[in-house]
């Protein structure tokens, strides 16, 4: 009779912090057993002279999402969870968007009734607050963290999602008193507004006036402010897709500090380039984001972030709308151009791949910081480790085998989103996950899935626990009175 399940022989395993060689015994769904010489497995894969890596966990992706403008992303659960598979991430964490006037307990039904019975992959879901009544504050918003929905964004700019400084206050004390975990979309409206409305009175409406709108500066000030009141309540805080130099100085200076900031980045800030946004025609719209991707100098400072731990996590900030269609890309600049486009790109499947080969073949980050940056990490930060995120007796075997060797070029009619278009076609990449397990199970096999639409399950996340918890800084003893 097997011992276990499944044993994985003979492979390189690292861990957020270790690296080492061992076989892998996995029994009902969690890994059973570390070390080498293990007892026969019902079924075993042979590793030898491959990573064994964590499965990827994506926390920033939207999946079957209504837009604050009304346009449902191309990604349902099935199609978002696919990719995510045949990429290597064994989890994602996309949103429950609340719009004015919602219920966020509704909000969440809703959520649940497009994800159930569709997903091959494990997921949770953040929030969105983008109405933060007194009966959201007050009873929603609370009840849902202590149900296992520990984490929400807000946003400083849209016409529909953006708060006010007074609001962003009152949610950042329900977070303190919580214990949850709030994401910030940073960026400076009124600049944005007003770049925005000058440009189109000069008529320049091309997907290149998109970057100069979303202009570094809005991006930076927002965030110094958002520093602020974050510091005056004594509340983590965690800065999404951050893309610009000014912005991730002000997050090192806070870290430096000691307040308990983090930050995120994508792989749109580190591949794509503003000047993108200038191809002929419409295509440039195929590059737009926000915030947007800035020049290749910044793209170094990027690098700088995550290998000096700037960014704790790396994220896709998957959004995808299509370029064509009567909601996508095109038919928004011919509606009146720039300011008309879905804001967003894919990049689900092509995550964890571009960072492996990019920064873990080129030695600009180790295999154990691209376990943590892509992994460990995000588990640690939205209350789902140890289950998930690492390799560790007790942990679901959610796994991946990773093939140093194999070369890849990115191109859309090999993806398996439900996008028409891939930002990053003709992009080359070494390095593939080969073999991809969920709880145990294969799900993507040499890039193609395998399984059956809907083994994914609901996670309930436990309250953060950050990677790296940061100092305490001296903190007002009136405001302290004040919040209890």
């Amino acid at each position: 009779m097997a011992e276990f399940d499944l044993v994985i022989r003979g492979g390189r395993v690292a861990t957020a912090s270790e690296t080492f060689d061992a076989d892998i015994g996995v029994r009902g769904g969690r890994i059973a057993a570390l070390g080498s010489g293990l007892g026969r497995g019902a079924r075993e894969i042979d590793a030898a002279g491959r990573w064994v890596l964590p499965g990827g966990i994506d926390s920033h992706c939207h999946i079957a999402q209504l837009s604050s403008s009304g346009v449902m992303t191309a990604d349902d659960f099935a199609t978002g969870s696919t990719s995510a598979a045949c990429g290597g991430t064994t989890t994602i964490i996309p949103f429950a968007a609340q719009h004015r006037g919602n219920s966020l307990r509704q909000v969440v039904q809703e959520y649940h009734a497009r994800a159930d019975g569709r997903s091959l992959v494990d997921y949770a879901f953040h929030l969105i607050v983008s109405d933060p009544t007194e009966q959201v504050l007050g009873q929603e918003l609370p009840a849902l963290i202590r149900d296992g929905y520990t984490s929400f964004k807000i946003y400083t700019t849209y016409d529909a999602l953006k708060l006010s400084d007074r609001q962003v206050l009152d949610v950042m004390a329900l977070a303190r008193r919580e214990g949850a975990m709030m994401m910030v979309h940073a960026e400076n409206h009124d600049i944005i507004a007003w770049l925005s409305e000058k440009l189109v009175q000069a008529g320049r409406r091309q997907p290149s006036s998109h970057a100069i709108a979303h202009h570094p500066i809005a991006e930076s000030e927002a965030t110094n402010r958002v520093i602020a009141l974050a510091e005056l309540l004594d509340v983590p805080v965690l800065f999404v897709h951050v893309s610009a130099k000014e912005a991730i100085d002000q997050i090192r200076a806070a870290q430096a500090r000691g307040l308990k900031i983090y930050g995120e980045t994508c792989p749109q800030y580190l591949f794509l380039t503003a000047d993108m946004m200038d191809a002929p025609g419409d295509e440039g719209a195929k590059c737009m984001c926000s915030p947007p991707p800035r020049d290749k100098a910044n793209q170094e400072f990027v690098w700088q972030g995550l290998r000096g731990g700037v960014f704790e996590v790396f994220s896709s900030d998957h959004a995808p709308y299509r370029f064509e269609g009567p909601d996508g890309k095109k038919a928004g600049m011919a509606a009146g151009g720039f300011k008309k486009v879905p804001n967003g790109i894919p990049g689900l499947e092509i995550r964890l791949a571009s960072l492996f080969s990019a920064g873990v073949l080129n030695d600009i980050i180790s295999i154990n910081q691209f376990v943590a940056l892509t992994a460990t990490n995000h588990a640690k930060m939205y209350g789902l480790y140890p289950r998930k995120g690492t390799i560790a007796v007790g942990a679901d075997a959610d796994i991946c085998i990773w093939d140093g060797t194999t070369e890849r070029t990115i191109t859309q009619s090999e993806l398996h989103d439900a996008m028409d278009y891939t930002p990053y076609e003709g992009m080359k990449v070494r390095g593939w996950p080969v073999v991809v397990l969920s709880r145990g199970e294969v799900v993507s096999q040499d890039g193609k899935p395998v399984g059956r639409l809907g083994r994914g399950e609901f996670l309930r996340c436990e309250k953060p626990d950050p990677a790296r918890p940061r100092g305490r800084w001296p903190f007002n003893v009136e405001v302290q009175t004040i919040l209890g």
